[in-house]
This record gives structure tokens, sequence and C-alpha cells, in this order.
């Protein structure tokens, strides 16, 4: 295998590591709003425990990150890939811890009732999942229009946060159920945040394609 198959082969690796990543960390969210809804403890757990799959997953993408570039030295666009490949892994780890700390809001919540219905909740994590998904398509398939797609999606995400927490603020004024409406603004801010990963990941596709940096959490 000559040097630049070689290097093609370890690249395809790279990638194909980060998808895997990708389709844990989906995976590990939709257990996490599941376990609320259905206030299940021991799935909560399970995702809990589950976590150390990504974490080493993400130091394999890391180290091999690094050999690439100290063993074949790239330039241009391929040292791009490399360098976005760190930082996309960076960013999806991010999300998993997310999903984790849905799973621990919602031990924490136990078996009391529910104090308000969660669809906004569901709904703003289906379309922060749906973002991860797609944005793991645009970076295989280093689709520019896609990852625009998803940054734009995250205004739908924001908007759902901003009304989702006005009505938690309200029935905290209230001084009933503190504790489980605390834990529910906590689980709608890491909703968002992994929407914002989402979208830093679009930014690193962009970077890749285009050269230069954008962006589009603004």
């Amino acid at each position: 295998m000559g040097v630049r198959e070689k290097f093609d082969f370890d690249l395809k690796n790279l990638r194909d590591k980060l998808i895997e990543l990708g389709s844990l960390t989906e995976v590990a969210l939709t257990k996490s709003i599941n376990a609320l809804e259905n206030q299940d403890i021991e799935e909560a757990l399970q995702i809990i425990e589950d976590d150390y799959r990504v974490d080493d997953l993400d130091e394999e993408i890391n180290d091999l990150a690094i050999l690439l570039i100290a063993k074949q030295q790239p330039v241009a666009t391929d040292l791009r890939r490399v360098i976005v490949a760190i930082k996309i892994s960076s960013d999806i780890e991010r999300m998993a811890d997310f999903a984790v700390n849905i799973a621990k809001s919602t031990i924490r919540i136990g078996d009391e009732p529910l104090v308000k219905p969660i669809h906004n909740i569901r709904k703003m994590h289906e379309i922060a999942t749906k973002m991860l998904s797609l944005s793991i398509k645009a970076f295989n398939e280093e689709d520019l229009v896609l990852a625009k797609e998803v940054a734009d999606m995250d205004d739908q995400v924001d908007d759902l946060y901003g009304e989702t927490i006005k009505d938690i603020l309200y029935l905290m004024e209230k001084k009933d159920h503190l504790q489980q409406l605390t834990q529910l603004s906590f689980i709608c801010r890491y909703i968002e945040r992994t929407a914002d990963h989402a979208t830093n990941i679009s930014e690193s596709i962009m970077y890749l394609i285009k050269g230069q940096r954008y962006d589009l959490n603004s």
C-alpha cells in the first residue's frame, strides 16, 4: 500500500469512527428523552453506564487524528479534514454528555408525577437529535447545503426553549415542585446546548469545504 493509499485508508477509518460516534450519541439522546417521559430510572442509569463507549471512541478518534498529522504531515484540504474530525468529535462527545445530564435529571425527578406536559421539551429534543443526525450526514457527504439547513434548525430549538423556560418560571412562582421544575429547566438547557453543538458541526463542515470560518450561532 502506497503512502497516499495508506493516508486515504486511515482517513476513511477516521470518518467511520466519527459516524459511529454520532450514531451512539443519537441513541443515547433518544433514550434520554424516553427515560424522562416514562420516568424510567433503570433506563436513565443505563445511559450513564453506557457513556464510557462514547468517551473511548472519542479518545480513539483523537489518537488516530494526531497520529495522522504526525506521520503523514497532511496539508491543505487533507489537514482540514483531520482538524475538523477532532473538532466534530469533541462536539459530539459533549452532546453525549448532555444525554447523560438529562438521565441524571430524570433520576433526580424520580417518580414524582410531572407537573407539566413535556410536549415542547420532546419537540425540542426531536429537532436537536435530528440536527445531530443530519450534521453527520452533511459531514460524510461534505454537503454544504445540508450543513446550512442544520444550522437554520437551531432557531426552532431556541424559540421552543424560550417559550418553555417562560412556562417553567411561571410555575416556579407558585413555589411548588421547585426541585422538579429546576431539573426540567436544566433539561431544556441541555437540549438547547445540544442544538448549539450540532450547529458547531455545521460550522466545521463549512470550514472543511470553504476553507474559512463561519459563525452560525449568532
